[in-house]
């Protein structure tokens, strides 16, 4: 009986997110057979600031994060586009126990810096601490070589600007609500992240199931 229960509660740990030791955390497979029709995601896409504080599943993590900016085609591009292909977006994962950046071509979360930093995610905005899981959207302008700053900046903001709505219709397709930001303690993250001068923290997305769905 002993065992039975050890057993269901390493189960438990390995099947949600948020009950891990700070490593890597290999995601699985994206399941691109779920989900409401595109047109459906779109009458249903709304913005919610409230969230129920239930983990996210390992598999809803793995297909939100592929939907957002994953590999798609052999040759490495993404379900987002970027100007050029240069993929600049780098989606990072901030949860309780730490923040991870998601690697696209292994499928995975890297760790970054332990510790909770909803709250720089949030700022001055306390329903987005609520939310299990905030996805940050930075732009990498460095990648866009040979153009003057304000170009990349700009380009930085319309390739962030798809991969927040790859999230929103993911969320609205299937079960999840999550609401668009800008707003951000960005000088924070920055530090926290250890992100260059060049890397540009521009979207921020708070994503969990509605809250009383526990």
């Amino acid at each position: 009986m002993k065992t039975f229960f050890l057993s269901i509660f390493s189960l438990f740990l390995t099947t949600t997110v948020g009950a891990q030791e700070f490593t890597a955390i290999q995601l699985n497979a994206p399941n691109k057979d779920r989900g409401s029709s595109i047109m459906k995601a779109l009458n249903d896409r709304h913005s919610t600031r409230e969230f129920s504080s239930e983990n996210l599943s390992i598999q809803d993590l793995s297909d939100l994060l592929w939907a957002a900016n994953g590999v798609n085609r052999e040759d490495g591009r993404r379900t987002a586009a970027t100007a050029r292909n240069n993929q600049d977006i780098d989606v990072y994962v901030i949860m309780k126990e730490g923040a991870y950046i998601y690697d696209a071509n292994a499928h995975e979360l890297k760790p970054v810096a332990i510790g909770d930093y909803r709250d720089l995610v949030a700022d001055s905005q306390d329903f987005a601490k609520n939310a299990p899981v905030s996805l940050l959207i930075v732009s990498d302008i460095s990648r866009f070589t040979g153009l003057d700053v304000e170009v990349q900046k700009q380009l930085g903001a319309l390739d962030a600007g798809i991969v927040s709505q790859n999230i929103m219709l993911f969320a609205s397709g299937c079960g999840l609500v999550t609401v668009p930001r800008a707003y951000m303690n960005k000088e924070g993250l920055k530090e926290a992240l250890s992100l260059s001068e060049t890397q540009i923290p521009m979207l921020n997305t708070p994503i969990g199931y509605p809250k009383g769905s526990e």
